[in-house]
């Protein structure tokens, strides 16, 4: 009996691994993925690419060694993707767990070496996509290097503006989802309040936020915390409304009073909602971030999206685009991190 529930214990995480990463496991598929990019690097080396002007710049003002990593900086990438990707094949030899979430993830990224190699293909080494709408990846990874710090002080600025909005709206947006889930005097008033403003989109409010506020700073702010109240309030209200009967009547039968019940009782089970009104209202803000900043703003990386259009410059345009993706990829890495923590007496039963 000792020796099967230590086996079952032991297995407890292959079982978790079986049902996230559900692909059978394919060292043909690791191994076609480390190809599928070292094609891609094979394209950027030995094809030859036809001239861009706007990508062409001027060194002689650069070093050697700086001069050297612009010229070759997406080669550079590319090698180190693959180094990595083989470093933890051999890593991850002994860990089971970790070993199936990377082969889970070979299809996918045999996809996407084998993307970027057409893509080049199509755009810096032939130019049969139009110029300058489809720059290739050589040139967005350039243009990076060539506007980094430009770039890290956009995002700088665009975090600083996503971050405080994102938690006004959250913080109030808690507390009066609490407050209509709780109170039948306060669900009276603010739910019609969260029903109309609920149903217009948070940038159809910028005529009105420039007219009220005096800079884009505070104008940002009010759209990205419209655009995250809404959500949170609406999913907290239905989680603690939905919180069952049974749950606050044994709470009573064991002496607790009203405070115990809404802090102990209701919004503990209202948590699983807010989680999914928070992650809905992190996708609404960024997008409102960034249609905030193309307006009146002097600064982060909407401002340099409208100014890189402007001037035709569409290799900047796409940098600053997977810059938003990579930086919403990884508020939403540490939001699910955070959840799983604080929902960690799901696991097991939920999916």
């Amino acid at each position: 009996g000792k020796a099967m529930s230590k086996q079952k214990w032991y297995e407890a995480p292959l079982i978790a691994a079986e049902a996230v990463y559900w692909k059978t496991p394919s060292e043909i598929w690791f191994w076609a993925s480390i190809l599928s990019f070292a094609a891609s690097l094979a394209v950027g080396i030995f094809v030859p690419s036809e001239p861009n002007a706007l990508y062409l710049r001027n060194v002689s003002e650069l070093s050697r060694a700086e001069s050297f990593i612009r010229r070759n900086l997406y080669h550079i990438v590319l090698i180190v993707f693959i180094a990595v990707f083989i470093f933890l094949y051999f890593f991850y030899k002994d860990k089971p767990r970790k070993r199936k979430k990377l082969y889970h993830k070979a299809q996918f990224i045999f996809a996407a070496g084998i993307i970027l190699a057409v893509w080049d293909l199509l755009t810096a080494k032939s130019r049969i996509l139009p110029i300058p709408y489809c720059p290739g990846f050589s040139e967005i990874v350039t243009v990076m290097f060539d506007d980094r710090i430009l770039l890290l002080v956009s995002m700088a600025y665009s975090f600083r503006l996503f971050a405080a909005g994102l938690i006004l709206g959250t913080t109030l947006g808690i507390v009066t989802g609490a407050c209509i889930g709780w109170s039948k005097q306060w669900d009276y008033w603010l739910s019609p309040v969260i029903r109309v403003s609920g149903i217009i989109p948070a940038v159809a409010w910028l005529p009105i936020a420039l007219m009220v506020f005096p800079n884009s700073f505070t104008t940002g702010l009010f759209l990205i915390f419209i655009s995250s109240w809404f959500p949170v309030s609406s999913m907290a209200a239905s989680g603690i409304l939905a919180t069952p009967v049974s749950y606050f009547e044994a709470a009573k039968t064991l002496g607790a009073d009203n405070k115990f019940l809404l802090f102990k009782v209701a919004i503990p089970n209202a948590m699983p909602s807010m989680f999914t009104g928070i992650m809905t209202a992190t996708a609404f803000s960024f997008t409102t971030l960034i249609v905030s900043e193309m307006v009146g703003a002097k600064a982060g990386l909407g401002f340099y999206i409208n100014w890189a259009k402007g001037w035709g410059n569409y290799s900047k345009v796409y940098a600053a685009i997977i810059i938003i993706a990579l930086e919403f990829s990884i508020i939403i890495a540490i939001i699910n991190a955070i959840r799983s923590n604080t929902l960690r007496w799901q696991r097991g039963i939920v999916r």
